[in-house]
């Protein structure tokens, strides 16, 4: 995963202002998860690559943004003229540690699989690894497949559970996929591999 973002350097100096500047406002910056087709990339919008696209498969990318009271408002390029790409990236992803996981216990899923839903960065949590550890240690797994079809949509299961439960977390993200009822936005149509807290794969659907 490429977490690096290209801009001019900045002094120290100027870095102290920018790490000033977004502690005194309320507008937090967060990782943001995208398919690698997104419309903001060709606008400028800042991103890392997490998967690569492959011929006419969707890679899936991280976008930087600003949850404001009214929307979410990207950072693009042009904001590397007054802040550190660095600086963007380190904050993002400290921000997104101290979010509130709230993982719970999925009845059809036998109980065996962990779902958090319905939160601005229930997927993005994806990557931190805080957040998937607390994950590892509730399911007892050592390995995870993660289901991140929509944004604000996570389900968790661990990658020893039964045929039963695998095949009912499948469908469950299927579904999910395909279900565009709720407005949240597709990220990918693949279920991450999850090890030690990091994400070490995924597996296309």
């Amino acid at each position: 995963m490429s977490n690096t973002i290209h801009g001019p350097e900045k002094t120290p100096e100027e870095i102290e202002k920018i790490v000033e500047q977004t502690k005194n406002s309320d507008q937090k910056i967060y990782p943001i998860l995208k398919p690698s087709n997104w419309v903001g990339l060709k606008a400028g919008a800042l991103s890392s690559t997490l998967i690569p696209a492959e011929g006419e498969t969707n890679g899936v990318v991280i976008g930087y943004g600003m949850d404001t009271p009214d929307n979410f408002v990207f950072l693009t390029k042009q904001h590397l003229e007054t802040m550190d790409g660095k600086q963007i990236t380190k904050e993002a992803f400290e921000n997104l540690q101290h979010y509130e996981s709230n993982f719970e216990l999925v009845g059809a899923l036998n109980n065996k699989a962990l779902a958090t839903n319905g939160k601005d960065f229930s997927s993005e949590i994806i990557l931190s690894k805080s957040h998937m550890l607390k994950a590892h240690a509730m399911l007892e797994a050592e390995e995870l497949l993660v289901s991140i079809p929509r944004r604000t949509c996570m389900t968790i299961v661990s990658r020893q559970a039964d045929e039963d439960t695998l095949n009912k977390f499948a469908y469950l993200h299927n579904h999910t996929w395909n279900d565009d009822s709720f407005g949240n936005a597709p990220i990918t149509n693949s279920f991450f591999i999850v090890k030690a807290g990091t994400i070490v794969g995924h597996i296309p659907l």
